[in-house]
């Protein structure tokens, strides 16, 4: 294959979605099943944010970090499901090539940062409970603010780093996408000039977004337990392990997923499978999590209570 001269020279200037599939009717199935899953997404996550927001008591670091989750899964499935909507309604879905670039770099972005916030997250419980006497002087507001910041600011600088340091191009007719967004791995395969700096680059974001912080996340629920089992009540016990099942359920099935689809072997009859399976960590997952914290919180259901009984005396009065 030739090479193409010229570092920012391309022939190729939109790229064809092949879809979820290459069947027509099954891209009207595909079209009614992510709407209702995208609705339910910004219904629930915008509900999690208005909660902590309204609700004095909950204006801790813990729901602080809750309500930054919140946000980037409202960013993420906005970054890629509506383009996905209107194209499942058109005969050949195409999508420019700065917008497909720009919405592989801001999917990266909020894959890295929704992993450090779970991260931080652990961190935020390993304090509470091991060192609860110390918690409030060690996780203060504006010490969440400063990790938050650092936290965006990194993601950001690490999604942004391949589509700087490495211009890729692409060959006239390799610009057919077998996906229904523009996925990093399905798109870099398209490329024909030298990719072996972008795939070096990829594996140093894989790093972060990966192993790094599920370490973390490990070390953290290790001293977890073995603070909980330092306390001698059966029931302080209980109660500590309540304020962690939330978010372990939320990094046991985020990050499952999340090596299902990029750390197992790749074949040509797992590329539909891979779909679903980006579909499930894409769009189900920020759908699942604020069903996930509000079912199982204690007081996020009593912050619903409460928000419930002020819409009952608003109706009665009116």
């Amino acid at each position: 294959m030739n090479k193409l001269r010229g570092a920012n020279y391309t022939e190729v200037t939109e790229f064809i979605l092949v879809g979820l599939s290459y069947q027509p009717k099954s891209q009207i199935i595909f079209f009614c099943v992510l709407l209702h899953l995208y609705l339910g997404t910004i219904v629930g996550n915008i509900f999690v944010i208005m909660v902590v927001w309204k609700e004095p008591r909950l204006h801790t670091p813990m729901y602080f970090f809750l309500c930054n989750l919140s946000f980037v899964d409202l960013c993420s499935t906005t970054t890629m499901v509506p383009l996905a909507l209107v194209n499942c309604l058109r005969d050949c879905p195409t999508i420019t090539y700065n917008d497909c670039f720009a919405q592989m770099t801001l999917f990266v972005f909020w894959s890295i940062t929704e992993c450090c916030l779970l991260a931080v997250m652990a961190y935020d419980r390993f304090v509470a409970i091991s060192n609860p006497l110390h918690y409030t002087l060690i996780m203060t507001m504006r010490a969440c603010f400063q990790i938050a910041a650092t936290m965006w600011i990194s993601s950001f600088l690490l999604a942004l780093l391949p589509v700087v340091i490495v211009p890729i191009r692409f060959c006239a007719g390799h610009n057919v996408v077998n996906h229904f967004v523009c996925e990093v791995e399905v798109v870099l395969k398209l490329v024909c000039s030298d990719t072996t700096v972008s795939e070096i680059l990829m594996w140093i974001i894989t790093f972060f977004v990966l192993p790094l912080p599920f370490l973390f996340i490990l070390f953290s629920y290790i001293r977890i337990v073995v603070a909980i089992l330092k306390i001698r009540s059966t029931a302080g016990q209980r109660k500590a392990f309540s304020t962690c099942g939330s978010h372990l359920t939320v990094v046991t099935i985020y990050y499952g997923t999340l090596i299902s689809i990029y750390l197992k072997p790749q074949n040509k009859d797992s590329k539909d499978q891979d779909k679903i399976t980006f579909l499930f960590y894409g769009i189900v997952i920020p759908m699942m999590n604020p069903l996930i914290y509000t079912l199982r919180n204690k007081d996020m259901i009593g912050a619903l209570r409460k928000a419930a009984g002020k819409a009952k005396q608003v109706r009665l009065s009116v």
